[in-house]
């Protein structure tokens, strides 16, 4: 199957991003020169993969027009569940563990799904709602206690320490997430059809696009990756807490946002997405490796990104600006 069309406007927008990296890369090199060492790309590529992970998701449903604000609750639940259940069965194979994390997730993202799609809850509502119930649920099943690094045993807490043909384990997984959602998105028809449904949700229905179904299908996806991203987490910082990954939906949508996926639906590629991730992870490395104050950290972050973001809405709009001047002298 032929993929989704690209426009000239989202190369334009990776293009500028790209180059807007390469040049933050050089900069922070010629401040540190530990930055290009491979210890360290290796690190930051292994620090940036759940956020990778979950940007996926988040971009499925922002094209559809949607948001997830329960993600970093389901990271919560879904890790704190799973860690309490290997703490009790030590001997619990890992891939198990990860598989009912997964499930946790996919659960929690049906029930959204359905609030959506069946009963045209708002997103921004349905998400908020769910944020906080399941947010109160970890706390219940932990009884407002941790899971520690010497309750888990070694074999889980490998899946993130652990290595598959020399690349760690978490980098593996967001490179096989990312060339499944690479191939769904661009060569499979219900890649297509998410495209279109955000793009024109009216045409789309009326066309025969079962809308609906797409809607429940983005949001059980989120919330199989988040509860994914929940056990991966938790075996990276050995360690399961009540408050894991709160606000962390906030980088992930901006992530996206960043990365050239639009809020009004219709709108994103992977390898945009990709770029936005990477460029958060360069962020989140580099300023503590130039010294810079964690009081400062947060805030250089934010203006880092928007400076991006207008830099490349800039270009964007005097591109097609001149664009239309030339049609017009057609």
């Amino acid at each position: 199957m032929a993929g989704r069309k690209v426009t000239f406007t989202e190369n334009l927008r990776e293009l500028g991003l790209f180059i807007f990296i390469i040049a933050l890369g050089f900069a922070i090199q010629m401040r540190n020169p530990a930055f290009l060492r491979v210890s360290n790309i290796v690190s930051l590529l292994t620090n940036t993969s759940i956020l990778g992970i979950l940007a996926v998701g988040m971009m499925l449903v922002l094209l559809t027009r949607g948001i997830d604000l329960s993600i970093g609750s389901t990271i919560a639940f879904s890790g704190m569940v799973t860690a309490l259940t290997v703490a009790r069965y030590p001997g619990m194979p890992a891939l198990l563990a990860v598989a009912q994390g997964a499930a946790i997730g996919v659960v929690i993202g049906m029930v959204i799904g359905v609030l959506v799609a069946r009963f045209d809850v708002l997103p921004i509502i349905a998400t908020l709602g769910m944020m906080n119930i399941v947010r109160g649920l970890t706390y219940v099943v932990s009884g407002g206690r941790w899971v520690s690094a010497y309750q888990m045993p070694d074999s889980f807490k490998a899946l993130a320490t652990g290595r598959t043909l020399g690349i760690n384990n978490l980098i593996v997984v967001a490179i096989v997430v990312y060339l499944v959602a690479t191939y769904f998105m661009n060569h499979t028809r219900t890649g297509r059809r998410i495209y279109a449904v955000g793009s024109n949700p009216d045409a789309a229905e009326v066309s025969g696009i079962p809308k609906r179904r797409l809607v429940f299908l983005v949001y059980t996806i989120m919330g199989g990756l988040a509860g994914l991203s929940g056990v991966l987490w938790v075996a990276r910082f050995a360690s399961a807490q009540g408050d894991t990954a709160v606000g962390y939906e906030l980088q992930v949508i901006a992530a996206c946002i960043l990365g050239g996926v639009s809020i009004l639906g219709g709108v994103g590629k992977i390898s945009g997405l990709l770029l936005g991730t990477i460029l958060f992870g360069i962020l989140a490395n580099a300023l503590p490796l130039i010294d810079v104050s964690p009081f400062w950290q947060m805030g250089i972050q934010g203006v880092t990104v928007l400076v991006a973001v207008m830099t490349n809405a800039m270009v964007i709009r005097n591109t097609e600006r001149s664009a239309l001047r030339r049609r017009a002298t057609m």
